[in-house]
């Protein structure tokens, strides 16, 4: 029973996830749906700014705190609707207090057991406790990994909490560059009246930061293999 009370948090994050997704709420951020009431999400932005950002903030902290996989649609949409710079800022904010929320359910649910681990767990936390900054930056930095997925990771490593939220907020800064640079390009481009069509990519403002993107996601692998090589020496 003890076990059962220490995974409530996460499993009633995880279903509240689960129940928004089946919703269909977010359906509203996608960029078709923004692109057809883009005018009036503006008006509404213009005339309750604070408003606006207090419930994209919102928005986005439940999307990473329940860890639902939307949560780079409504990174873009912070992109098209407030521009690059603000969307950077808000996006950031909710990211961190999203994976921080995330990140203490499943420490508490990971940290309630009283027997000792299997023999293959411990090796695997402490081949992890061994070079923890690494490793974390690592699985942070790496766009192609599910942020929620390492976020409940990095608490069953038991990643020091000073630590995740460094590389959280350090990853998250990095990767929000290219992903809001996405969201602000579409919008530039609806307002010039395009609309969303496969050609968009095209565009220097949409295809330069999905280059970045997957360059980011590369720049691990690199230095891995520079470790390597370094260790052979």
């Amino acid at each position: 029973m003890s076990r059962l009370r220490a995974f409530a948090p996460l499993l009633f994050l995880i279903a509240i996830g689960i129940a928004v997704a089946a919703s269909g709420v977010l359906q509203q951020l996608a960029p078709n749906r923004i692109m057809a009431e883009q005018a009036g999400w503006l008006y509404a932005i213009a005339a309750h700014p604070t408003l606006a950002y207090v419930i994209f903030i919102l928005v986005l902290t439940l999307t990473i705190a329940t860890a639902m996989p939307g949560p780079l649609f409504v990174i873009i949409a912070g992109g098209m609707l407030f521009g690059m710079g603000r969307a950077i800022g808000l996006s950031l904010i909710g990211e961190v207090l999203g994976s921080l929320l995330l990140f203490y359910a499943a420490r508490h649910a990971f940290g309630a057991g009283k027997r000792p681990p299997p023999r293959f767990v411990e090796r695997v936390r402490q081949g992890y406790q061994a070079n923890p900054v690494s490793y974390t930056l690592f699985l942070r930095f790496v766009p192609l990994f599910p942020f929620g997925g390492v976020t409940i990771a990095l608490a069953w490593l038991r990643c020091p909490v000073w630590l995740f939220t460094v590389a959280t907020a350090l990853g998250g800064a990095i990767m929000l560059v290219f992903e809001t640079a996405i969201g602000a390009g579409v919008g530039r481009s609806i307002a010039q009246g395009k609309g969303i069509s496969p050609s968009m990519i095209l565009e220097p403002h949409i295809w330069l930061p999905l280059v970045g993107l997957g360059l980011l996601a590369l720049v691990p692998v690199l230095l891995q293999r520079l470790r390597s090589d370094t260790s052979a020496e």
